[in-house]
């Protein structure tokens, strides 16, 4: 019988960060969901914390693939659950409860279901709601078009139904998840925002590392949706916030 959830998790390398976000899923007491590893053929102790889990986990495939987008494009299609959730090495639900309130929520039968994300460092620290650190507000209503202007839900917050999910385009290395949630959002009718923030987000993943591309793919599939003259209007804009917020929020949470 197939579960209400699908919960991928990409992972490479990723001894240092893996177990806390299995322990983060399965210390909660559900059981409607269904968990997926899918790693890019580690050598360190990655699939040996993993195989703690074992006989919790629908699926754990290690091989070599293209990038985090085949990967994720992999794990899709071994999902058997009604919505698909991808959880990065190293990111982990928001609380103790929190993936009980996302079962509960997705009983309403939402196309999408998305929320907010606690930021946290690379040592563990609590930084803030993205919504708060950075420059991009939560809608109360999300539509396609209020990624205008940049990434305004991460995808560690964003639950969508498995049957109008898109495959991740390959022509982006860095920032297909924009696309991608574009995409869904295009597609769906019913879109629910949580109460609760959904995920602790790691900060400084491959996106953060290489910001060079991401912010070149960012343009490339922006400019696809909305324009290229419109999106180029709308990088002046977000030049202009992000030294405005930076201003406003300065000290506060670094």
């Amino acid at each position: 019988m197939s579960k209400l959830l699908s919960i991928i998790t990409v992972t490479y390398q990723a001894e240092a960060f893996i177990e806390n976000t299995l322990r983060s899923i399965f210390s909660q007491d559900e059981q409607d969901f269904e968990v997926i590893i899918m790693d890019g053929g580690s050598r360190d102790r990655t699939l040996e914390l993993v195989q703690a889990y074992v006989k919790q986990i629908a699926h754990i495939v290690s091989e070599p693939d293209k990038g985090i987008y085949d990967a994720m494009n992999k794990g899709m299609a071994l999902a058997t659950g009604k919505y698909i959730y991808f959880l990065n090495a190293g990111d982990t639900f928001a609380g103790p409860d929190t993936l009980r309130q996302i079962l509960k929520d997705l009983q309403n039968n939402p196309d999408v279901l998305y929320g907010d994300a606690i930021f946290v460092n690379p040592s563990g620290k609590a930084i803030g709601l993205r919504s708060e650190v950075s420059p991009h507000a939560l809608p109360e209503q999300l539509t396609w078009k209020d990624f205008n202007k940049g990434m305004v839900v991460c995808h560690q917050a964003f639950i969508a139904r498995r049957e109008l999910a898109p495959n991740f385009s390959m022509d982006y290395r860095m920032s297909s998840d924009i696309d991608w949630e574009i995409n869904c959002l295009k597609l769906a009718h019913q879109i629910q925002k949580t109460q609760y923030p959904i995920c602790r987000y790691l900060m400084g993943g491959a996106s953060v590392k290489n910001l060079k591309t991401s912010w070149k793919e960012r343009f490339q599939i922006l400019s696809k949706h909305f324009g290229f003259f419109t999106t180029c209007f709308n990088h002046l804009i977000i030049i202009l916030r992000g030294f405005v917020f930076s201003w406003q929020k300065r000290g506060k949470y670094w």
